[in-house]
Protein backbone atom coordinates (compact mmCIF):
# COMPACT_ATOMS: atom_id res chain seq x y z
CA UNK A 1 0.00 0.00 0.00
CA UNK A 2 1.92 3.58 -0.77
CA UNK A 3 2.09 6.22 1.14
CA UNK A 4 -0.18 9.30 1.26
CA UNK A 5 1.30 13.05 2.00
CA UNK A 6 0.35 14.01 5.12
CA UNK A 7 -2.64 16.31 6.13
CA UNK A 8 -0.48 19.25 6.80
CA UNK A 9 1.19 19.14 2.98
CA UNK A 10 4.30 18.38 4.01
CA UNK A 11 6.99 16.29 1.80
CA UNK A 12 6.92 12.91 2.14
CA UNK A 13 10.68 11.39 3.63
CA UNK A 14 12.45 10.06 0.54
CA UNK A 15 12.36 6.45 1.43
CA UNK A 16 8.46 6.25 1.05
CA UNK A 17 8.40 7.95 -1.97
CA UNK A 18 10.73 5.89 -3.15
CA UNK A 19 8.80 2.99 -2.07
CA UNK A 20 5.89 4.63 -3.30
CA UNK A 21 7.71 4.82 -7.18
CA UNK A 22 8.52 1.05 -6.21
CA UNK A 23 4.93 0.08 -6.12
CA UNK A 24 3.30 2.41 -9.16
CA UNK A 25 6.05 0.68 -11.27
CA UNK A 26 5.06 -2.79 -10.13
CA UNK A 27 0.77 -2.28 -10.06
CA UNK A 28 1.81 -0.75 -13.60
CA UNK A 29 3.22 -3.99 -14.94
CA UNK A 30 0.33 -6.52 -12.84
CA UNK A 31 -2.26 -4.31 -14.33
CA UNK A 32 -0.79 -4.76 -18.10
CA UNK A 33 -0.82 -8.16 -17.63
CA UNK A 34 -3.84 -8.42 -16.26
CA UNK A 35 -5.21 -6.18 -19.38
CA UNK A 36 -3.48 -8.40 -22.54
CA UNK A 37 -4.44 -11.88 -20.50
CA UNK A 38 -8.28 -10.35 -20.71
CA UNK A 39 -7.66 -10.78 -24.72
CA UNK A 40 -7.67 -14.46 -24.30
CA UNK A 41 -11.08 -15.24 -25.45
CA UNK A 42 -11.04 -18.29 -22.46
CA UNK A 43 -10.63 -15.83 -19.69
CA UNK A 44 -13.33 -13.02 -21.06
CA UNK A 45 -16.30 -16.19 -21.60
CA UNK A 46 -14.55 -17.81 -18.62
CA UNK A 47 -18.24 -19.92 -17.16
CA UNK A 48 -15.72 -22.86 -15.02
CA UNK A 49 -15.54 -23.84 -11.57
CA UNK A 50 -14.08 -21.46 -9.78
CA UNK A 51 -11.09 -24.00 -8.67
CA UNK A 52 -10.26 -24.22 -12.29
CA UNK A 53 -8.98 -20.56 -12.65
CA UNK A 54 -5.54 -20.92 -11.44
CA UNK A 55 -5.13 -23.99 -13.98
CA UNK A 56 -6.46 -21.32 -16.57
CA UNK A 57 -4.26 -18.33 -15.97
CA UNK A 58 -1.17 -20.93 -15.73
CA UNK A 59 -2.24 -22.36 -19.26
CA UNK A 60 -2.68 -19.25 -20.71
CA UNK A 61 0.57 -17.44 -19.25
CA UNK A 62 2.15 -20.19 -20.63
CA UNK A 63 0.70 -19.87 -24.50
CA UNK A 64 1.59 -15.99 -24.18
CA UNK A 65 5.23 -16.77 -23.32
CA UNK A 66 5.68 -19.16 -26.21
CA UNK A 67 3.83 -16.44 -28.51
CA UNK A 68 6.44 -14.03 -27.11
CA UNK A 69 9.19 -16.42 -27.58
CA UNK A 70 8.21 -17.41 -31.02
Amino acid sequence: MPYRKPRDGSELPDWQEELNTTHRTIRARVEHVLARMKNFKILRDYRRAGSTLADTVSGIAHLHNILLAA
